[in-house]
């Protein structure tokens, strides 16, 4: 059977912006001497063969998806209690995406290439207008 594209949706909590992620990972990337970037999770994804076949992991900020990141692999990762995770290695490029409002959920869920917004193409989709503001204008189809 072929594999199909599939992408993951998570919460970035503690984040406020698609700047606040950034600025995190570049944190992260420092601190670990320039190594990929990664995502730690606690659950290793049962389609990952589908993942990796050109997917995303799109981040949901202050209840809207607003950026993701390509998934370039997954890889295991001990923790320091010793307990085996899963760690989702992310391009280093965050592309703003169309604004899609999200329920708070736990973990990640999978997300349909059908169901994902479109990523911003424009210099004017990209700029840092305000999450609501970008909802608003893509509701009445300025975006």
């Amino acid at each position: 059977m072929a594999e199909a594209k599939l992408n993951l949706i998570k919460l970035c909590v503690g984040a406020e912006s698609v700047e606040d992620l950034a600025a995190w990972q570049a944190e992260r990337l420092t601190e670990l001497g320039g190594a990929a970037c990664a995502h730690v999770t606690r659950m290793w994804p049962k389609r990952a063969a589908d993942l990796r076949a050109g997917g995303s992991l799109y981040w949901v900020i202050k209840g809207i998806v607003q950026a993701r990141q390509a998934i370039l692999g997954l890889e295991p990762r001990d923790g320091a209690d010793g307990v085996r995770r899963c760690a989702i290695l992310l391009d280093r490029r965050i592309v703003r995406t169309a604004p899609q409002p999200r329920r708070p959920f736990q973990g990640w869920r999978y997300l349909r290439p059908a169901d994902a917004p479109r990523d911003l193409g424009s210099a004017a989709e990209r700029a840092a207008l305000p999450p609501a503001l970008l909802l608003g204008l893509d509701a009445v189809g300025v975006l």
